[in-house]
C-alpha cells in the first residue's frame, strides 16, 4: 500500500473528499484526518476518520528501535558469557539465554515508553503546516486505487498534495475494513 498526504485547511472541504472516495470503493480504515487542535468534536460533526492517539505517538517505531538494541545487547551478553567460559558451569546457557531474554525485553519496554513522549515521527515533517491550523488528511491506497483517487484529488483544487510516506501494511486495512463490516452487519 501507498500512503499520500494532503494539506487542507477546511474540514468541510475533507468531509466530501472523504465521501466521494468511499463511493469510489477506499473505505474508512484508508482515510485519516490529523490535526494540531483538538478536531474529536469537529471530525465527529463532518463524519471525519481522526487519527487515533496512538497513531500520534511514536511507540512502535521507537519500540522497534529498543528491539534492535536489545538484540545487539543479548548479543554481547551471549558473547561474553561465552568469552569468560560461564556457559561451563553445569547450568550451561540457560542463565545466558534467560539474562538475553530480559535484555531484549527491557530495551524494547524503555524505547516503547519513550515512544509516548515523542509524536510519531511521520508526522514531524508537517509541523508548520498543523501550527498554522491546518489538517493533514492522509490516504492508504493500493496500487489498484491509485487512479481513483487521483481522479477525486484533482476535482478539489483545495487540496494541497503533501507527499507520499510508508502506509500501514495491507492485511491490516483490509482486516479493519472487514471487521467493521462484520460489526455493521451483526444485530
Amino acid at each position: 500500500m501507498n500512503r499520500h498526504y494532503y494539506i487542507s485547511d477546511k474540514l468541510d472541504d475533507l468531509e466530501r473528499v472523504e465521501l466521494e472516495l468511499q463511493k469510489q470503493g477506499i473505505g474508512s480504515p484508508q482515510l485519516h484526518v490529523f490535526s494540531r487542535e483538538d478536531t474529536t468534536a469537529a471530525a465527529d460533526a463532518h463524519h471525519l476518520h481522526e487519527v487515533t492517539d496512538f497513531t500520534k505517538r511514536d511507540v512502535i517505531h521507537s519500540g522497534f528501535i529498543g528491539l534492535g538494541i536489545g538484540l545487539l545487547g543479548s548479543v554481547v551478553v551471549l558473547g561474553a558469557f561465552h568469552w569468560f567460559g560461564w556457559n561451563d558451569s553445569p547450568v550451561g546457557w540457560m542463565p545466558a539465554i534467560f539474562l538475553a531474554v530480559i535484555v531484549i525485553g527491557f530495551s524494547t519496554w524503555v524505547c516503547g515508553l519513550r515512544g509516548i513522549q515523542v509524536p510519531n515521527h511521520e508526522f514531524t515533517k508537517f509541523k508548520y503546516a498543523l501550527d498554522a491550523g491546518k489538517h493533514i488528511f492522509f490516504i492508504d491506497v493500493d496500487s489498484n486505487q491509485e487512479e481513483s483517487l487521483r481522479e477525486v484529488v484533482s476535482n478539489h483544487p483545495n487540496l494541497e498534495f503533501a507527499g507520499d510516506g510508508s502506509a500501514a501494511p495491507s492485511w491490516l486495512v483490509h482486516g479493519k475494513t472487514q471487521f467493521q463490516r462484520f460489526i455493521k452487519a451483526m444485530p
